[in-house]
């Protein structure tokens, strides 16, 4: 593969990204990511199949950018579920500074967008998985409360630390991001953690 083909798909992503993050709101049809990127419409096509796909592709690529795996270390290391609930927290506390103006835009245009929906549900899914893992270790460990299953305590973590939550404490209420990693996590554990 010629070194031109190679760097188109990662030419498609920085243009769907810039287009994402704007400011003025995201223009996401194919031919705008194709404009953007200096392609045609075929040409994006040769390399994602849809629209939802360039958009996954554009939401991990924010991922590797902000070193998502490197920062998820402290909660897949933790040895105990109290300790990976606490580091979950402060993770997903920590994170979503980083990636508002995206979460901003698919929130924007996913209720009338199926493919934009399926890109943050593709987030959303891989966030419960993260809430997921902390409970699980937490009921492994036996001092998961009552009377809480793994299901229903993953349900209610994943909606507790959803974006829409942040966004609320941070932007309209004023929370700093500390503010919020400290005040979850003190919630947290006093509806999930048993003595």
């Amino acid at each position: 593969m010629s070194s031109d083909l190679a760097s188109t798909p990662t030419r498609i992503i920085a243009a769907a990204r810039s287009l994402l993050e704007a400011p003025a709101g995201p223009s996401l049809r194919m031919s705008d990511i194709a404009k953007a990127a200096g392609l045609s419409r075929q040409a994006v096509y040769l390399h994602f199949k849809s629209r939802a796909e360039v958009l996954i592709a554009v939401t991990d690529a924010i991922d590797r950018d902000h070193g998502l795996e490197a920062r998820l270390s402290e909660s897949r290391a933790a040895a105990t579920g109290a300790e990976r609930l606490d580091a979950w927290i402060s993770f997903w506390g920590g994170y979503l500074p980083d990636v508002r103006a995206a979460a901003d835009a698919l929130l924007r245009i996913k209720d009338n967008d199926p493919e934009a929906a399926a890109a943050w549900d593709d987030r959303m899914a891989a966030m419960r998985s993260g809430c997921a893992a902390a409970i699980g270790l937490l009921a492994q460990d036996g001092r998961l409360a009552p009377p809480w299953s793994p299901e229903t305590a993953t349900d209610l973590l994943w909606t507790m630390l959803s974006f829409q939550t942040w966004d609320t404490l941070t932007r309209t209420r004023g929370w700093t991001p500390e503010d919020y990693v400290r005040q979850l996590t003190i919630a947290a554990r006093s509806i999930f953690v048993a003595p």
